[in-house]
């Protein structure tokens, strides 16, 4: 956190200080605060805690991992700024969404992986990408804000599937407002036209470009949730993209590879486990209706046809908490840990079950452990009454400061908390 704090301050200095300067990409000049170091120190200080906030690694299946890594670096090679520390992953989320930060750190989610039909699909998101990397649409947002708010960034949680989204604190807050704001029509406009040349020119059929876009066009028009809430809340589809990126591939020719045998075979386990996904869906939807014997019939039927997802046994673990069953929940949240031991909320579940058992020592190593992957308000609030039941008052004030950043319950708490110590 305080080497953030040191990279705003000097981000606020440097505001002072505007320099004209060439756009690596589109050749035009612009105004330029942020430098190419500090890009890549932003990218890689929020890579991490942003694929937490977004729902985490998806684990399952490494092989899809490296094949998304592997088209993504062949795009990236051909981009204006090759030269960047890019790098690719696949976040486990339902949500279809994929975003990038200043410095080349790129991201897609499973739920989007699952409506492409070919590689060249695949290549025109992550190219995509790159060109907001490439051409430095992420570093010009902070930039405006600096400019607008007089140094200060603005701070925006961004959307996310996950429940603790709006209670995210301290460090990671910085890096939520990077992705969870809507391109300009010019940079979205930019990302294809560049993105449709890079993956040409990485030999990839400029068509896919166009598929895709105009099956964007058709989800949105259909209305359908969970996009309108993932990829189209900050990549608006329109059908002036679809007509661009078709004049894009016109001009460039209409050759270059489709490679669908190739991303049948490396989404062959992604396929083979979406009724599970499927399931899961339905019962966190059955969960939220208050049909908790239904959602747990569809949780158990999920866990048992891919017992190594941890999300499945997670899943299990809220329902037997929201039926009052604090054993089993427990049981099934460690299993989660068991399996996917890197991702915040089974080691923050598992802290705030048996804080409400008043099993200190455990509850503390738990919590810890999920601040280290991501800092929520949750966990700080609860590590604050522990502190407070050992007596140690300083340590619950520091902890109660930190989740008062929040607008969440557990901030509201955490300010009662201090209001009730006398601390302002």
């Amino acid at each position: 956190m305080h080497s953030l704090r040191q990279l705003a301050l000097g981000l606020i200095v440097l505001a002072l200080l505007p320099a004209c300067a060439i756009n690596p990409v589109t050749g035009e000049r612009e105004l330029r605060l942020i430098s190419e170091s500090e890009e890549i120190v932003l990218g890689q200080q929020n890579y991490a805690p942003l694929r937490q906030m977004q729902g985490g690694d998806y684990r399952v299946d490494p092989g899809l991992i490296h094949y998304v890594n592997q088209v993504g670096q062949r795009v990236a090679k051909e981009s204006d700024r090759p030269n960047l520390p890019y790098e690719f992953t696949v976040i486990n989320s339902d949500v279809p969404n994929a975003w990038a930060l200043p410095g080349g750190k790129i991201a897609i989610n499973r739920g989007l992986l699952k409506e492409f039909e070919s590689e060249s699909e695949l290549a025109a998101v992550l190219s995509h990408e790159v060109v907001h990397s490439a051409a430095r649409h992420g570093a010009q947002r902070v930039e405006r804000q600096m400019l607008m708010q007089a140094g200060v960034l603005a701070v925006a949680v961004a959307s996310s599937d996950s429940r603790y989204a709006g209670a995210i604190v301290g460090s990671a807050m910085l890096g939520a407002g990077l992705i969870g704001q809507r391109y300009s029509r010019q940079a979205e406009l930019e990302a294809d036209e560049y993105g449709t040349i890079y993956m040409h020119k990485a030999g990839y059929h400029p068509d896919g470009a166009v598929q895709l876009m105009e099956r964007f066009v058709q989800l949105s028009e259909g209305r359908e949730p969970s996009w309108l809430g993932g990829m189209f809340a900050s990549h608006p589809p329109s059908r002036e993209r679809v007509e661009a990126n078709r004049q894009t591939a016109q001009r460039l020719g209409r050759e270059g590879e489709w490679g669908r045998e190739r991303f049948e075979q490396a989404t062959r386990t992604l396929r083979a486990h979406q009724p599970a996904y499927d399931k899961a869906r339905d019962a966190r939807g059955k969960l939220r209706e208050g049909q908790s014997a239904e959602a747990l019939r569809l949780a158990r039927e999920a866990r048992d046809a891919v017992p190594a997802e941890a999300r499945f046994h997670a899943l299990l673990g809220h329902i037997y908490q929201e039926q009052d069953n604090a054993g089993e929940a427990l049981r099934h949240f460690q299993q989660a840990r068991e399996r996917e031991p890197g991702y915040f909320q089974h080691h923050l579940m598992i802290g705030l079950l048996e804080a409400d058992r008043q099993r200190d020592s455990q509850a503390r190593q738990a919590l810890e452990q999920s601040i280290e992957l991501l800092p929520t308000a949750p966990a700080h609030l609860h590590l604050g009454h522990i502190e407070r039941r050992a007596g140690k008052r300083q340590a619950a004030i520091d902890h109660y400061r930190i989740a008062a950043q929040s607008d969440s319950d557990a901030g509201k708490e955490a300010r009662a908390a201090l209001a009730e110590m006398g601390v302002e």
